[in-house]
């Protein structure tokens, strides 16, 4: 596919993961692409996160986007391998379940009740009492009660996945620049092209993947804006020695996730604080108070990291994905949570859309979604 006779390259806002992922699969398919941030890429919240792709644990209560999750999901493995054959770097999918622990009677008749809530869903789940579940998970607190595996969720390296998107892209032929100064030039009608740092670029079409920073793109005609505003989320690393945890763990207040490079990453607090990234002694005690409640072992343990990072929200929870009433701009933000997990289909559904091609998939994550009416935000020049 060429964007040219549509009136030049398409250019995405934006080199997080879901950025990233869309540029690699229109590139994929013969598109011309840049792809352009004020940043590193693969950083904000895609570094940030901790890779979760864990719908059913994330208890996505929306029909359609729970369903749009695990679709994406099932779309995980094929992903990383592509972006992995293109690039050469392994993002590190695994997807051997996910734990959720229980300390006392009532958490754990909570998770028989999760347990036959997903088995009518036809999701493999196992309940673990504390036998079982101290030889699977053998660091846990004594106090613990039991616990629930829920299979065919995990994680991935959502830091190693920004770079492996990184080296698919170049490889692809897709230009990923950095622009301290960008801006959207569109007619009353349909795009025309972004001004950067270093002049102007036509562009048939323009993905705004901005995260956090969606509505603060300067040039984008109101009516075309997202009301996203940036929810922030502490988290912090543990040193610890290889397969000490085993899986993605959740417990009263947190959870951890084990890395292959020594840290055991413990998150995530959930703060509306503006676009203020700066790590508190209130969430660094947050986490650490939830996790060594849960395994007071860990407590001997060195804390060798810590960050934040700005998650994308929306008024209803849902995403802005596909087209607007600017012919040529697209959305492919406010995915908050679920932004790393959701990374392939939106991808997909977001070519096929740039394409002219049906996607019924995105149709309830439309900025005209029915019944809603958004409230203007209120425009700076963040990008």
């Amino acid at each position: 596919m060429s964007m040219d006779s549509r009136g030049g390259d398409v250019v995405v806002i934006g080199a997080g993961l879901i950025g990233l992922a869309i540029a690699f699969e229109l590139a994929e398919r013969g598109a011309t692409v840049r792809v352009y941030d004020r940043g590193e890429p693969g950083r904000a919240a895609s570094w940030a996160g901790a890779g979760m792709l864990a719908p059913y644990t994330e208890r996505v209560a929306n029909e359609a986007l729970l369903g749009f999750c695990v679709s994406s999901l099932r779309e995980y493995p094929r992903f990383v391998e592509r972006v992995r054959a293109a690039g050469g770097i392994d993002p590190r999918l695994c997807l051997d379940g996910v734990v959720h622990t229980a300390f006392n009677e009532a958490d754990l008749n909570r998770l028989q009740s999760d347990a036959q809530e997903l088995a009518a869903r036809n999701v493999a789940t196992e309940m673990l009492d504390r036998s079982s579940l101290f030889s699977t998970e053998p660091w846990l607190g004594s106090h613990v009660a039991g616990g629930l595996i829920v299979s065919g969720e995990g994680c991935v390296d959502n830091r190693r996945l920004g770079r492996a998107l990184v080296s698919a892209c170049q490889t692809r032929g897709v230009a990923v620049e950095r622009s301290s100064a960008l801006r959207v030039e569109c007619d009353e009608r349909r795009v025309l092209g972004v001004h950067t740092d270093l002049g102007f670029v036509a562009a048939g079409a323009i993905v705004n993947a901005c995260g956090a920073w969606a509505s603060h793109v300067p040039g984008i005609p109101a009516r075309c804006v997202p009301p996203i505003e940036p929810i922030k989320g502490e988290m912090l690393a543990l040193g610890a020695p290889d397969e000490f945890v085993r899986h993605a763990t959740w417990v009263p207040g947190a959870y951890l996730v084990p890395r292959d490079d020594g840290r055991l990453l413990v998150g995530a607090t959930v703060e509306s604080a503006g676009f203020d990234e700066r790590v508190t002694a209130r969430g660094v005690h947050e986490l650490l108070h939830a996790a060594l409640s849960a395994a007071p072992s860990l407590g001997s343990f060195v804390v060798t990291e810590t960050w934040a990072g700005l998650r994308p929200g929306t008024p209803d929870g849902l995403p802005f994905l596909g087209p607007t009433p600017i012919e040529g701009l697209f959305l492919a933000c406010g995915h908050y949570r679920n932004g790393i997990l959701l990374a392939p289909v939106t991808a997909r559904t977001t070519a096929d859309a740039v394409e002219g091609k049906p996607a019924p998939e995105i149709l309830p994550f439309s900025l005209t979604r029915a019944g809603t009416d958004w409230p203007l935000v209120e425009r700076t020049t963040r990008v």
